[in-house]
């Protein structure tokens, strides 16, 4: 099973950190965003990691190579400039991530979910084609994204009670993003409606840490608090 971290985007809210570095190297606790993510799949068994990348990802590369340093084997997407947003990056990279389902992580956020499980998630063919990682609404987004329905994901239809919050984390199979065609810009949403649609999407709560690092404030609040856990 392999992973793919999502680098690629602009980190507009975080400048002026991000007019000269990419968003996923920016530190918290010591340690790049992204490489708190690539040593926890390290710690879970994984071995081959793809990263897209655009805005600045020449710095992405020289600063992770070829994952060696992680016990990890790491495979580069390049993107245009302003790249091709979640399910476009991801269909692109299709290629790199082979035919059975694999782990989608974004590199902006922090989360102690254990990567590990998403290879039991994997084995549970079933009907699903994607399956999320849900957590409680933060205070910067009260109106969540979906809700979940036993283990299937509802949308929120515009009510918040009972709505959670896409955490970045996903386990998606390869013919998920069939409808999009390698090189397109394209949205994560409009693919998972279709599959909410039709009952092949599902999800699961966690309750842990998790953290949005969208602004210069949290990013500062992370750094603080994974400084005083260490």
């Amino acid at each position: 099973m392999k992973a793919m971290i999502l680098a690629a985007g602009r980190g507009e809210r975080l400048r002026p950190l991000t007019d000269s570095t990419p968003k996923p190297l920016l530190m918290a606790g010591g340690k790049a965003l992204i490489v708190w993510h690539l040593q926890g799949l390290a710690r879970a068994g994984w071995r081959e990691v793809v990263i897209n990348h655009a805005h600045l990802g020449e710095q992405i590369e020289a600063a992770l190579g070829d994952g060696s340093d992680f016990g990890l084997r790491i495979a580069y997407s390049p993107e245009p400039v302003g790249a091709l947003e979640t399910a476009g990056g991801i269909a692109t990279a299709l290629p790199l991530l082979g035919e059975d389902p694999f782990l989608v992580v974004n590199g902006d956020i922090w989360c102690d979910w254990d990567f590990a499980q998403a290879r039991r998630i994997a084995c549970l063919l079933d009907k699903r084609r994607a399956h999320l990682l849900l957590v409680d609404n933060p205070a910067h987004h009260p109106g969540g994204d979906f809700c979940l329905d036993g283990e299937d994901l509802r949308t929120t239809t515009g009510r918040r009670d009972g709505a959670l919050t896409y955490a970045g984390i996903g386990v998606f199979w390869p013919d998920f993003f069939a409808p999009v065609a390698a090189g397109v810009k394209m949205k994560l949403r409009p693919l998972l409606d279709a599959g909410i649609a039709g009952g092949t999407v599902t999800g699961q709560r966690h309750n842990g840490r998790w953290v949005d690092v969208g602004t210069s404030e949290r990013l500062a609040e992370l750094d603080l608090a994974l400084a005083q856990n260490r």
